[in-house]
């Protein structure tokens, strides 16, 4: 990588970890060139816009999602394997974010009632593709007669994002000691009550 790739790089991941902290309003150029010891108009020329380099930032958390949790998860056999992988390497991400925070959850919470924007449409078209996947996924295991025939996809897709919520809210807010614990188990009990 050229040198202007490299700071990009090094800017990008920055304001990944500021905005998993602070959430994505939190985000600003004069923060982040503080942070980088860089001048605003250094940073500035890098992504253009306090937008732009929102939007930039939920891209990058997206890459790294879909490499720790998405494409290892393929490499699992079609059925409720990769549906365990999904799940399991899911709330594992969760749990390692429980000190910084998840930018689909934090984003949700920032922009669920705001007007659209670019920084919006990216977060939803994103957890859109996840949710995507993960009822892909849930329909390939009734398939492969892993789970219940009458499974209703809807419903345990709603109930695994319960799980996970419940595990933000109570490690991150209230500060739960065994909420990681209590969060695995339930998502354990979740998938054995739709097996066959």
């Amino acid at each position: 990588m050229r040198k202007g790739e490299l700071t990009r790089a090094a800017i990008l991941d920055t304001a990944l970890d500021l905005a998993s902290r602070n959430g994505l309003e939190g985000l600003t150029i004069g923060l982040l060139a503080e942070r980088m010891q860089m001048s605003k108009s250094g940073v500035f020329a890098h992504f253009g816009s306090r937008e732009d380099l929102q939007v930039e930032v939920v891209h990058e958390y997206r890459r790294r999602f879909e490499q720790e949790v998405f494409f290892p998860s393929l490499t699992e056999p079609r059925g409720l394997p990769r549906l365990l992988g999904f799940a399991r390497r899911w709330m594992e991400k969760r749990i390692r974010e429980v000190s910084t925070g998840c930018i689909f959850i934090s984003g949700a919470v920032e922009y669920d009632d705001r007007p659209e924007s670019p920084v919006r449409q990216e977060l939803v078209k994103i957890v859109t593709i996840w949710r995507t996947a993960l009822t892909r996924a849930i329909n390939q295991a009734k398939e492969e007669g892993h789970l219940r025939a009458d499974a209703d996809p809807e419903m345990m897709l709603f109930e695994m994002y319960g799980i996970e919520l419940s595990l933000h809210h109570d490690a991150r807010f209230l500060r739960l000691p065994r909420s990681a614990e209590l969060a695995m188990a339930a998502l354990h009990k979740l998938i054995e009550s739709y097996r066959i």
